[in-house]
Order: structure tokens, then sequence, then C-alpha cells
């Protein structure tokens, strides 16, 4: 059986068993928080135990490295999302020790999609498409700089609710021990 098969098998009991009961929710956070973090597997159980969050609590965002490098892109759009229609005032950005992001090499990425069947005409065409494929494909050297460009994008953005807190923090992925890089409760009532 294959692995989608499986998992609609699996499915099939969850829902005639209604086992999804016990996560019944609103769509609006109970915290009232948004979280941009990794998708980092180690992080999927780990980062709610560690925070105290639970099924209902806040929105979660999750890309690789939670780095936000557009200002009017995805992750940005969700954030503002939460903020204006979903019920959040704060936002939280959570990287982590030991992130894949991490000294990403984008060169060497490149190549293993080559490896993997994208052909270089492909490439090639991207790269002279006006996208920065090289820059797009970047990871960071330092996980502290890395959470503080997020934050400040966001703090930054000109569509942010005046007076919203945005912090940055830390999460060891082995131990949940966080680290704070900064608080924005000062910053946010600065700028209301």
């Amino acid at each position: 059986m294959t692995q989608l098969h499986e998992i609609i098998a699996y499915n099939e009991k969850f829902v005639e068993e209604k086992q999804y009961e016990p996560y019944m929710t609103s769509k609006f956070p109970n915290k009232k928080l948004v979280v941009v973090t990794c998708m980092d597997t180690r992080l999927t159980e780990l980062l709610p135990k560690a925070l105290n969050i639970h099924n209902g609590d806040v929105k979660t965002i999750k890309n690789a490295g939670a780095i936000i490098t557009q200002p009017f892109g995805n992750i940005m759009r969700s954030v503002l999302v939460a903020l204006y229609e979903l019920g959040a005032s704060e936002v939280m950005v959570v990287g982590h020790h030991d992130c894949g992001m991490t000294g990403i090499n984008p060169e060497s990425t490149v190549g293993k999609m080559v490896d993997r069947g994208v052909s270089d005409n492909t490439i090639n065409t991207l790269k002279h498409s006006g996208l920065d494929l090289m820059r797009w494909l970047r990871g960071f050297e330092n996980v502290h700089s890395s959470v503080e460009n997020s934050v400040n994008i966001i703090r930054n953005h000109p569509l942010l609710p005046p007076g919203t807190p945005v912090h940055g923090l830390i999460i060891h992925p082995e131990t949940g021990k966080l680290d704070l890089v900064t608080e924005g409760y000062e910053i946010a009532a600065a700028n209301a």
C-alpha cells in the first residue's frame, strides 16, 4: 500500500470513529497570537508543548527557516490576515538552533534540482527572467540575525496594525528551551 493510500485508509477510520472531536475549535486563536516558525519535523510536537499552546490557541505559519524575505509575500500576507481577519493581536517569530537553512548553499540546491530532472534550460530561463534564483534559495548564516531580520520586516510593514507586539525567539530543537531575541511590547507601545 502506498503512503497516500495508508493515509486515506487511516483518515476514513479517524472520521468514522469521530476521533476529530477532541480537536474541535473555532478559526479564531484563543491566545490571539500568530506564530511564524520553521517546518522542521522536530518542532511539530515540541514547539506547541514548549510554548504551552494547544489546538485552537494560535495561528501557526510554517516555512523553511521561519524566514520572511518578502514584505509582500505569502508569509506576510498570512500574518496580516491573522491580525485583521482572525483575531490575532501579537506576532511571534520562532527560529531554531541547528536549522537546515543555516548555511544552505543555493548552488548545491540547484545542482540537486538538475540531478533530479529539472533541465538546465529551465534553470537558465529562471535566472534570466528577473528572479534572483540564488537569493531566493539562500538560507542564513546566523539564526539570531535571521530571526531579527524577519521580526524587523514585520515590525516595519506599512500595513501592520500600529501597536502590534512582534517578538523574536529561538527554540532548541531537542529540549524546547526558548531564547528571547527581541521582545515587542515596548516597541509596540511606542508605535501605538
